[in-house]
């Protein structure tokens, strides 16, 4: 289930990795790629946001809204800020393990994963990178567009048919998280 909480968690990662701060642009693309990473190996996103194309790449959607300042949160501003030039910084002390409590120890080496391969690209690389190795990625000519999970299966190598069933195998357990969100 998606939370404001885990996606902070998940950019305090990569910020901390990162030296405390950088572009918005480079970090929105670090988490996508965290997510297909971890749809690649355990067959579902570890943000669990809502993927989209956007006319610089893939994007998770409700982070993107945090990011940019069109939502607020404060589980969200406990751990990161805006800064001048569309960058963002860590506001957390990150030093220690504990404080990411939302995110697994399986998660945590996609995480390390992703910055080992990309933390050193720039954003304009990451954007390009993203928009020559994403398939499931459609330019979507200045507008937004979604990303299914099927997309991001068989663009990750998946066969049509096991894409197929680990997306509804995800949509179901994202329902259930909502139902059980809603009682409590």
């Amino acid at each position: 289930m998606y939370t404001d909480r885990k996606a902070a968690q998940i950019a305090g990662y990569f910020l901390a990795k990162g030296g405390q701060r950088m572009a918005y642009l480079k970090l929105i693309k670090l988490m996508y790629l965290a997510d297909r990473e971890a749809m690649l190996r355990f067959g579902r996103p570890i943000s669990d946001d809502l993927h989209c194309s956007m006319p610089h790449g893939p994007v998770l959607s409700r982070t993107l809204n945090l990011l940019d300042g069109q939502r607020e949160s404060d589980e969200w501003s406990q751990w990161i800020r805006a800064v001048e030039d569309y960058d963002v910084a860590l506001v957390k002390d990150a030093t220690n393990r504990d404080v990411f409590d939302e995110i697994s120890n399986a998660d945590m080496a996609v995480l390390d994963a992703v910055w080992t391969r990309f933390g050193r690209m720039n954003k304009w690389e990451l954007r390009d990178w993203t928009h020559h190795n994403c398939a499931e990625w459609v330019d979507p000519n200045g507008s937004s567009r979604t990303i299914s999970s099927d997309a991001i299966f068989r663009a990750v190598g998946r066969t049509a048919a096991e894409a197929q069933e680990l997306a509804s195998e995800l949509t179901v357990s994202q329902r259930l998280d909502r139902i059980l969100e809603s009682v409590r």
